[in-house]
């Protein structure tokens, strides 16, 4: 298993990489699958925007993007996961959360779409919702 941390156009990496590692492979294990390769790029608003007109179509500012390189069929995750770090402290200030907290929510979000989840509906937007919130909790619980 390997994940790792990269910063794009800013410079911005999370701390205690190392324990949200471990926490990102529990997440995976109950999910179902085991990480064989992933890695998180920290970008910043322009990058995350230039990358949502290439490769989505989309013309506006997004918090993550992640591309599946993985085989969930035979139980393994593998992907890249970039993050707009300001579009997650916007987010944050708006929802009423610390940006770090924001941060592993984002984190774990993308991860639980290379697991299959999905969040375009109103249901499955709740189920990805109450995910992150019970692996938040989990990632706590391990203070």
């Amino acid at each position: 298993m390997a994940i790792r941390y990269y910063n794009d156009d800013c410079s911005y990496l999370p701390r205690e990489r190392r324990r949200i590692s471990r926490w990102l492979s529990s997440v995976a294990e109950s999910e179902g699958y085991r990480i064989t390769e992933l890695s998180y790029i920290f970008c910043s608003s322009q990058r995350l925007l230039e990358m949502n007109r290439q490769f989505l179509g989309h013309d506006y500012y997004t918090d993550v993007i992640t591309f599946d390189y993985g085989n969930r069929h035979e139980g393994w995750v593998s992907g890249d996961v970039f993050i707009d770090v300001g579009t997650v402290a916007d987010n944050a200030a708006q929802y009423g959360a610390t940006r770090s907290e924001e941060m592993l929510r984002v984190i774990v979000h993308g991860l639980l779409h290379l697991c299959g989840q999905k969040d375009k509906t109103p249901r499955t937007n709740a189920q990805m919702h109450r995910k992150e919130d019970r692996y938040l909790a989990l990632y706590h619980s391990e203070e």
